[in-house]
């Protein structure tokens, strides 16, 4: 890894490195997808089909689309129990978080009849993507599912990529039933974004799409918005260590390469105030890349995007934390939580030497799909605020409206907009 002593124009440079990874920069793709969509839009199951068997190999048709029930029961027999077993607490865990996070429709009334409030709506349809490919993610289905049935979701619908044989990995179906989609189809892609926001023959569309997803589906998911909601557009996964001379460094090293192996522009960075654990976590790192199955992998994102910065103190690492905004931030120092209050820009804060990253992926509960490339200085992880929507309420009785007509006609008035002024007046003609 690259070790760096930090300054402003180090700092400088990490960032603008770091910001290279963002779906924003992709644009020579953007051209491809919007054909892609254009192409499901106007032709429906037609494209989709096409772009199956170009991309994923398979013969789909309006027979095979959908997984079936049977399928998903040859699922649960092939998969070991124990893993099926640890699915289901994963998911009480998940449950038992966001159900904290639910909020109900509030109303506040006066003596004079006004009566104000907020409505909660769950949204009635919901999509979620689930990566296939150089990796699999039942993990991903039991984040957002779980999540869109405690915010009361009518009705969710998974798209993923399958084999040439027409199958998805028998863990993303054994999540998906455990977390309660409704409807599952084997597609991938650009093209599987496409119709979830415009629907076609065989899949309907929905209200909003959320998951993580390669290049071509979070631009996909960025060109459909506005026909749909969205949670955000994802790009390659990224950890920043925080750490002073008390971390353990083979704890910070292993922890580094756990994001580092999801893909090659994923990103793991140590900032630290001890140039002694620099340089034992820069060795233990090179012991662990001898014996990872996906060394090739981690050795790519570590060579683009892997740093140890070291700072000349605690206030300056914290500093830069925060102007990263990782989407995932551990805290490996004397006192994690007291450099917590600090921390104002992360998607997942991870606190002490057993709280490791991979906690949260698969089974503390928070959720996993977290904001990346800097947007935790303005996002938040997916939750169940995502999966509703709120109307306002307002109702005003005669009596209560008298106070205030004049004031809202003049008002209406000083922006010239006298049809809204006349609104009022009429009613006390």
């Amino acid at each position: 890894m690259n070790i760096v002593t930090l300054t402003e124009e180090t700092k400088k440079n990490l960032l603008e490195n770091l910001l290279k990874r963002s779906p924003n920069n992709y644009g020579e793709y953007e051209s491809v997808v919007a054909d892609i969509i254009a192409d499901v839009r106007a032709n429906k199951d037609k494209a989709v089909f096409a772009y199956t068997k170009k991309f994923d190999h398979f013969d789909e048709n309006a027979g095979n689309i959908k997984v079936s029930e049977d399928e998903i029961k040859a699922a649960f027999e092939e998969l070991d129990p124990a893993y099926i077993r640890i699915m289901k607490k994963a998911a009480e865990n998940i449950r038992s978080y966001h159900q904290r996070q639910v909020r109900n429709s509030w109303f506040e009334s006066k003596e004079d009849g006004t009566i104000l409030g907020q409505k909660v709506t769950p949204l009635s349809t919901v999509g979620i993507y689930v990566p296939g490919g150089k990796a699999v993610y039942p993990s991903s289905a039991l984040m957002c599912a779980v999540t869109a049935k405690v915010a009361g979701v009518d009705k969710i619908v998974m798209m993923s990529p399958c084999n040439a044989e027409g199958k998805l990995n028998p863990s993303v179906l054994v999540a998906a039933s455990i977390a309660g989609v409704d409807e599952i189809y084997k597609v991938g892609g650009a093209q599987a974004i496409a119709a979830l926001a415009f629907g076609t023959e065989s899949i309907p569309k929905v209200d909003k799409i959320v998951g993580p997803g390669n290049i071509f589906v979070a631009l996909a998911k960025k060109a459909v918005y506005g026909y749909v909601s969205i949670d955000s557009i994802a790009g390659p996964s990224e950890i920043v260590v925080l750490a002073d001379e008390t971390a353990n460094p083979r704890y910070v090293a292993a922890d580094l390469l756990s994001q580092a192996e999801h893909d090659q522009l994923a990103s793991g960075i140590l900032i630290t105030t001890s140039k002694e654990l620099a340089d034992k976590v820069s060795k233990e790192i090179e012991g662990f890349l001898k014996v990872l199955s996906r060394k090739e992998i981690i050795q790519a994102s570590l060579d683009n995007y892997g740093y140890i910065l070291i700072t000349k103190d605690m206030d300056e690492a914290i500093e830069t934390a925060n102007a990263i905004a990782s989407e995932h931030l551990e805290i490996l120092t004397k006192d994690p939580f007291a450099v917590m209050t600090k921390i104002q820009n992360a998607g997942a804060i991870f606190l002490g030497e057993y709280s490791s990253e991979p906690l949260g992926d698969y089974f503390a509960g928070p959720n996993h799909v977290l904001p990346t490339n800097g947007t935790a200085r303005f996002f938040s992880p997916l939750s169940v605020d995502d999966f509703v929507k709120k109307s306002s309420i307002i109702s005003y009785s005669r009596e209560a409206l008298e106070k205030v007509h004049e004031d809202i006609e003049y008002f209406a008035k000083k922006e010239e907009l006298t049809a809204h002024a006349n609104s009022i007046q009429v009613r006390f003609e």
